[in-house]
């Protein structure tokens, strides 16, 4: 139940929304219905148009702590702002297409506490009908990663730890394991870490600060790490744009990340594979419209918007001023 006495809480929960109005409600409702570990949930919208603010008001009231914000700050400066004023011990991520399974929270929060030095933690995600999503966790980007990626070797050999590297092959996430990456889906860690990082870079906009924090994280002598035991439902991608769009925003997170952990040796060699993925899927599926006509035309068109802002997504975010403030300004 939520803690709504001067003791803090054991969790703060964060779940930030946008345009996903019914999926939000659900997701908040799983959350009450089961925790019993004593918590605090912060819900912030992030601009929605579809009803969101008024919905998750007029549903949960001040069972909440809720902000409704006037401008979409993205999902790594959202987040920032609801965890300003967090008060639990441990501060969870929690996507709003999410249902929590079973007693998720409390699992991981007790998981967490007896492997105390990893740092970041994270569950199981499945979607509705309980099927796998690989889409918890993942390792790092490598040459050799981009380079499978780029050729399609990851994806012909899905289920190859040799050339899927990132997705870990055909683990099911069903054992306990050390991972570079918790997706901020379901991402737990102390408040205390949380602040120790600075939080999300908040340069990246959607996709990618998980990755970033983790590997920050990593530097620091954590080791983040998955648990089986505790589950969720993820639906993955409900606010995101239109296909085009979340390509182009995936590959600048890519492009970030390789600008800023890779060595200045593979630097570049890592930005060139980035180029050659986007280059092989444009002029492939451009050839393959060509000869079949209508089966390949919308992926060859969707590829042919990718590769048009290639100058951009290739160039990754830029970093923030130092002093750059993560609030709400004069809202």
């Amino acid at each position: 139940m939520s803690d709504t006495t001067a003791q803090p809480p054991v969790v703060s929960i964060i779940v930030v929304s946008y345009n996903t109005r019914d999926l939000t409600l659900k997701c908040l409702e799983t959350v009450f219905e089961q925790t019993t570990v004593s918590f605090e949930l912060i819900v912030l919208d992030n601009a929605s148009s579809d009803g969101s603010a008024d919905a998750i008001e007029q549903r949960f009231g001040d069972r909440i702590r809720f902000i409704r914000s006037d401008t979409n700050h993205g999902f790594a400066k959202a987040n920032n702002i609801a965890s300003k004023d967090a008060r639990g011990e441990w501060l969870l991520l929690l996507n709003p297409d999410t249902e929590v399974l079973d007693h998720a929270i409390d699992t991981l929060v007790e998981f967490a506490k007896q492997h105390p030095g990893n740092g970041i933690y994270g569950g199981r995600t499945v979607f509705p009908d309980r099927s796998l999503n690989i889409a918890s966790c993942w390792n790092r980007i490598t040459l050799w990663s981009l380079l499978c990626h780029a050729t399609g070797l990851s994806a012909v050999f899905s289920g190859s730890e040799f050339f899927n590297t990132e997705g870990m092959g055909s683990w099911r996430r069903d054992t306990v394991r050390l991972v570079d990456i918790v997706v901020g889906c379901f991402l737990l860690t102390r408040l205390e870490t949380w602040s120790q990082l600075g939080g999300f870079d908040t340069s990246y906009w959607m996709y990618g600060e998980e990755s970033d924090l983790c590997l920050r994280a990593r530097k620091a002598g954590m080791h983040p790490i998955i648990t089986p035991d505790a589950e969720i439902v993820h639906l993955v991608g409900a606010s995101a744009p239109k296909r085009a769009g979340k390509l182009k925003l995936v590959a600048k997170a890519r492009a970030t990340l390789v600008r800023r952990h890779f060595s200045p040796i593979t630097r570049q060699l890592g930005l060139l594979l980035i180029w050659c993925w986007g280059a092989a899927r444009r002029f492939g599926l451009g050839v393959l419209a060509r000869l079949s006509g209508e089966r390949w035309g919308e992926s060859a068109a969707m590829w042919a918007e990718v590769w048009a802002d290639r100058r951009d997504w290739l160039a990754g975010y830029p970093p923030l001023p130092a002093a750059e403030p993560d609030s709400e300004g004069d809202q």
